[in-house]
């Protein structure tokens, strides 16, 4: 076990942890944020994307003791501010992009990434920088149609 301090959603968060413990079981285990999902363990669903400064990672593969003690995690719990959900939020919501929920907080993150470098992403953009996140709901007409709704009313 080692001794980490970690900016969590804008926190320090003190933790203990073995040094190999994935980001993930910390977040969820160790800092008590049960939003980031456990999907395949591979970094090849993006159930449990997070950003760490700003970038979108898959967090089920970076080990606690790689992880800089400047670094800013971002989780779906920290996207919201003052209790008033994020645009992208709301879009999901407005969209009716969930079935059975389980990926959204990782395709949240990343669509939210993806806006962030491209405001008005075309469906091509939104298909590429997405394709790492898989619904098995199939979700995707609705998630490519609050991606869009969110770019509008971040640009409003």
């Amino acid at each position: 076990m080692a001794a980490y301090t970690l900016n969590i959603n804008k926190k320090k968060t003190k933790i203990d942890a073995e040094p190999d413990m994935p980001l993930l079981w910390v977040i969820r285990d160790v800092a008590g944020l049960k939003g980031t999902k456990f999907g395949c363990g591979m970094a090849q669903c993006g159930a449990c994307t997070v950003h760490m400064d700003g970038q979108a990672v898959r967090s089920c593969q970076i080990p606690v003791s790689t992880i800089s003690k400047k670094a800013e995690i971002t989780t779906i719990e920290g996207i919201s501010e003052a209790g008033t959900l994020h645009i992208i939020q709301q879009a999901w919501i407005e969209e009716q992009v969930p079935q059975c929920g389980y990926c959204q907080s990782g395709q949240i993150m990343s669509a939210l990434a993806l806006l962030k470098t491209n405001p008005e992403p075309s469906d091509e953009d939104i298909k590429g920088f997405m394709s790492g996140n898989l619904c098995r709901c199939g979700t995707y007409e609705r998630i490519n149609k609050a991606i869009k709704k969110a770019a509008k009313n971040l640009k409003a």
